[in-house]
């Protein structure tokens, strides 16, 4: 009788521990913060020290999470004695998105990449009552694959620590963490047996590892040194503490069946896949080898790695892997997607049976065609439900969720994805943003677990960030001309009138792109190999631009010295003169085609000759700006001359060329200091003295022979080994100031 008791009531608890396990893979309530709340606390409290100085004893800080009972984090904050405030959160995260909350709506307080502005009152601003501040969203997501390629490839700690002090004050609780793996995946492969000249030919340089992670290109810009894998793995040790002391979830790397072609050699039976090339290389430097997931070798590999990454990462069990990344599968059967999505992930389960898989969901939208319902379902079906998240990585532009129904039930982040490359240039699509997340949870049967920004590059447009992160926190969209006046305040801690009104037209033309599925990549001409059918189209009305760089510069005499002020006026005044570029170009290509030579002249000699090096000397004005900051950055990674060389390369092909004969030309685009002058300006010269003798000679122009000839200064820029300042030069306000007196009048005459 006893006996026949305990095997119920161990079968009870069995069943309760299964369901309750089945709870939290439904909740993903097992994904959680693991520091313990002084750690977390002091995390907090640091950050305040490095952001505030002295004025961070005016806060008082507690992380206490049995405050929220639902897993969704949350921060109270009120005022206590010495006009100090208390701020108690459910994570490290929590209180510092509530105090960043504090700052800049109490205060006037403003954080950014450009900039801070923090002339906090003394004594700080009392709170009546509880000031609360919650989230209805589980996950705050950050970053794309490719942000580690076109943004923080060369950073070391002090960037990567304060980049993760502003991930806590924006609210991101889901950071992917993808630093320092190629060492771990060297130590598998070495214990597999491949050479070390098998895995130089597999790695990339380190501009190009967003690529070779996700099986796209192999070798170009490498070989890949070991001083790079040991400083690498150092610096992923120290992202990862930070990032879990603040109640982070890092999302950490697996196996999706990419690998060196020295598999071939050590397992001719195995069963891989030569794809075909990737975008417009050859097999050179793409053709990727895939190891069919059902293959034992798949299991063998991919359990490895894991392996590896939990022994030096430990978990926080959510990894990212993306297959078919750009590359259409072997086949569009439902039950061979659906095997190999299960394949993958039961060797994430191997390892780590509490697993989460976490998908970026591009594929399904840069090859719709493949990814009908069928098979967006198998893929995803192919993985117990609740056990992946899957990124719904463009739904600002082109959300998949509603076509999906809501991904047939897996759980989905709604992601803003706003910038491709990296690119300099103004833009947003702030209706969109406003309106989308709310949206997704509305949507019926709604999976929605997350918000998340995921852009290929950062450090632009500070503004579209500050918004998107902060919708993660509200129950329903902002009155986005409130919104935007009060950022205008806390940005520049002024109340000028010109600084509301400047910013309100920003957002009503610029920063409002409504065009359907409309991709921000710069498409203005200055950034792009010249040629006589270039696009012209912009999304908004030049004439609400152009008063808002009048507005901003009536302003800047009484703000000049302020650095969030001075970026501004830099950028808004670049975005003049790219607009201005595209009206000289239209005059260069009418004049051309009219064989109206002296207007050739004139049009192609006011842009080369004045244009273009002025907007060099004001993008040289400011240290946000410089082509010389990214090349020292880079060189300052090589332990010798020959690997600093390397890196110079690498940072230069990217930004240009990105590929030995520009494959992906000018894709990667910035206006910097120094690189306006050295590359584009010197394209556009030879565009205009080729039109002109062309002209002269009575000939044709001819695309193919000019492309011959400009890829030789292209190629001459990547090569060239010359040092740029990385220190600004100028004063910005003076160099401003003259191109606005001389190029408004001009611009307003165009809109005539």
């Amino acid at each position: 009788m006893i006996h026949c008791i305990r095997s119920a009531l161990l079968a009870l608890l069995f069943v309760t521990l299964l369901r309750s396990v089945c709870s939290d893979f439904q909740t993903l309530a097992h994904l959680r913060a693991k520091a313990s709340d002084k750690t977390q606390s002091r995390a907090v409290v640091d950050l305040l020290r490095r952001l505030l100085g002295n004025r961070s004893r005016d806060f008082i800080v507690s992380v206490n999470r049995t405050l929220s009972n639902d897993t969704l984090d949350v921060c109270e904050l009120r005022s206590a004695k010495n006009n100090k405030i208390l701020a108690v959160g459910s994570t490290g995260v929590a209180v510092a998105t509530g105090i960043y909350n504090y700052l800049k709506y109490f205060c006037n307080c403003h954080v950014s990449w450009s900039g801070d502005q923090l002339n906090i009152p003394r004594p700080l601003p009392p709170l009546t009552g509880v000031l609360r501040i919650n989230t209805p969203h589980r996950f705050r997501y950050y970053q794309n694959v490719c942000t580690q390629s076109y943004s923080s490839v060369w950073w070391d700690w002090p960037r990567w620590q304060r980049e993760i002090d502003w991930m806590a004050l924006n609210g991101i609780n889901l950071p992917l963490a993808f630093t320092g793996q190629e060492v771990l995946w060297q130590e598998v492969y070495l214990s597999l047996g491949l050479n070390q000249t098998e895995l130089d030919y597999f790695f990339t340089g380190p501009a190009f590892l967003a690529w070779n992670r996700m099986g796209n290109l192999f070798q170009w810009g490498g070989p890949l040194p070991q001083s790079w894998h040991v400083k690498q793995l150092y610096l992923q040790f120290k992202i990862l503490d930070r990032m879990r002391s603040f109640g982070m979830i890092p999302v950490l790397p697996a196996f999706s069946g990419i690998v060196p072609e020295g598999i071939t050699r050590l397992f001719p039976q195995a069963n891989v896949t030569k794809l075909n090339p990737w975008s417009h290389f050859n097999c050179t430097y793409s053709c990727a080898y895939v190891l069919d997931p059902r293959d034992p070798l798949f299991q063998r590999i991919g359990a490895l790695f894991l392996t590896q990454v939990i022994k030096e990462f430990g978990t926080d069990h959510i990894y990212n892997t993306d297959t078919f990344n750009e590359m259409a599968p072997a086949s569009s059967d439902p039950t061979y997607l659906a095997s190999i999505s299960r394949a993958i992930f039961n060797t994430m389960t191997s390892v780590d049976p509490q697993a989460i898989w976490l998908m970026q969901g591009w594929l399904f939208i840069s090859d719709p065609s493949f990814w009908k319902p069928d098979q967006v379902k198998a893929l995803l079906h192919g993985v117990p439900l609740g056990r992946m998240i899957v990124l719904d990585l463009f739904a600002e532009s082109m959300p998949v969720y509603s076509s999906t129904n809501s991904f047939y039930g897996q759980p989905f982040i709604w992601c803003m994805l706003h910038n491709f490359g990296g690119n300099s240039g103004l833009f947003g699509t702030v209706e969109s943003i406003n309106s989308g997340p709310f949206d997704a949870i509305r949507f019926p049967n709604s999976t929605l677990v997350g918000l998340g920004l995921t852009p290929e590059g950062i450090e632009q447009n500070p503004v579209i960030y500050e918004l998107m992160s902060e919708l993660a926190w509200r129950k329903e969209p902002v009155n986005l001309s409130k919104w935007v006046s009060l950022y205008a305040l806390r940005r520049y801690g002024s109340m000028d009138e010109n600084l509301t009104a400047a910013w309100q037209l920003l957002f009503h033309s610029v920063y409002n792109c409504t065009l359907p599925q409309y991709k921000n990549h710069n498409r203005s001409p200055l950034v792009h190999r010249p040629s006589l059918h270039m696009q012209t189209d912009i999304w908004y009305e030049p004439a609400d631009f152009y008063k808002a760089w009048k507005l901003l510069f009536e302003a800047a005499p009484g703000l000049a010295t302020l650095e969030t002020f001075r970026y501004d006026l830099v950028d808004v005044t670049r975005q003049a003169l790219q607009l201005l570029t595209t009206e000289f170009y239209k005059e260069i290509r009418n004049a051309f085609q009219a064989q109206k030579l002296p207007d050739l002249l004139t049009a192609g000699g006011v842009l080369v000759y004045d244009v273009l090096p002025e907007l060099d000397r004001l993008l040289s004005s400011n240290e946000h700006f410089l082509l010389g900051v990214w090349l020292e950055q880079a060189q300052s990674q090589g332990v010798d001359e020959h690997e600093a060389q390397l890196y110079d390369i690498n940072a230069r092909n990217q930004i240009t060329l990105w590929g030995p004969d520009g494959e992906i030309l000018d894709y990667a685009s910035k206006e910097w200091g120094g690189l306006v002058e050295d590359y584009y300006l010197q394209r556009w010269g030879l565009f205009v003295n080729t039109l002109v003798e062309c002209l002269d000679r009575g000939r044709p122009f001819k695309q193919d022979v000019f492309n011959q000839a400009v890829f030789q200064v292209e190629k001459g820029f990547v090569y060239n080994q010359r040092k740029y300042p990385s220190k600004p030069l100028g004063d910005t306000y003076e160099i401003a100031r003259r191109i606005f007196l001389k190029y408004y009048p001009y611009a307003l005459k165009r809109l005539k």
